[in-house]
């Protein structure tokens, strides 16, 4: 059996299709990442060839949804990197907590999780009921998830065991309700959030925040996308706002590194428009 059962050029074509079809504009993504995900959705799915799979991804909408579900990266759990979210907590909302109103927007938030570790953080530091979060992402079926707010109990002790390690000091679990495999968040917690389909790559900024994270979504993006996005969210973040990445990824570089110097060890940067 073919290992590779799609070529760089026929990736290339699917990519042309998706949009002209749909809109969705993948072509500065990275190639090698996203050829990857492609061949597998193509075998796991059984197609018996390339010009099938075409022409399933052009004529049939439910199956394009599931396409894009399959190759967006969806990684993710509450917080991650808790020496990240420790940061948050002792050095940066601190500040945040001089505005009259906080708005954060988690660009790239998959099912959610990260957008619930920082409602969890604003309630414990007084802030959650002048706060405001926005968690978007291009896949529709991970914003549905978001939404509900419910996760598997399974995850619970690994959040649990992050909450204490980022600095939380109550019981993790009187954040949520279990019920038989299923945790279902506060609606304290989701009445402060705004879950919304986003495209990074095509869409414009939709309001002005002192706070954007897109943490482990910038290293699937080619450099030039890399740099769309960067200057979207240069123009989305009030001056001596905060922009957060990732572990792997850096403002180093970029065309606005100029305006952002780095808090700390942790990849967080703020504007300072010097």
């Amino acid at each position: 059996m073919d290992t590779n059962p799609i070529r760089n050029e026929e990736l290339q074509l699917l990519l042309n299709d998706l949009f002209t079809r749909y809109g969705y504009d993948f072509t500065e993504y990275s190639k090698a990442s996203l050829l990857r995900r492609v061949q597998r959705l193509f075998m796991l799915d059984k197609f018996p060839s390339f010009a099938e799979f075409r022409y399933r991804l052009q004529n049939d909408g439910p199956y394009f949804r599931r396409f894009v579900e399959e190759i967006t990266v969806n990684v993710t759990e509450m917080l991650r990197d808790p020496s990240f979210y420790r940061t948050l907590r002792v050095t940066i909302l601190p500040i945040l907590a001089t505005y009259p109103f906080i708005r954060i927007w988690h660009a790239g938030c998959s099912t959610g999780e990260e957008v619930y570790s920082m409602a969890i953080l604003l309630k414990e530091a007084g802030l959650l009921h002048k706060s405001l979060l926005y968690g978007t992402d291009i896949n529709p079926l991970v914003i549905e998830k978001a939404r509900k707010g419910i996760f598997p109990v399974s995850q619970m002790q690994k959040y649990s065991e992050n909450y204490i390690q980022a600095g939380g000091v109550k019981d993790f679990s009187s954040y949520y309700t279990a019920n038989y495999h299923l945790a279902k968040f506060d609606s304290a917690l989701t009445g402060k959030m705004i879950f919304s389909t986003h495209n990074l790559v095509s869409d414009f900024s939709f309001n002005e925040f002192q706070l954007i994270l897109c943490r482990n979504v910038l290293i699937y993006f080619e450099r030039e996308l890399q740099a769309k996005v960067f200057q979207l969210f240069d123009y989305s973040l009030e001056n001596f706002g905060y922009l957060a990445l990732g572990s792997k990824e850096s403002l180093r570089f970029s065309s606005i590194s100029d305006r952002y110097r780095q808090v700390g060890r942790e990849k967080i940067w703020r504007k300072v428009n010097e």
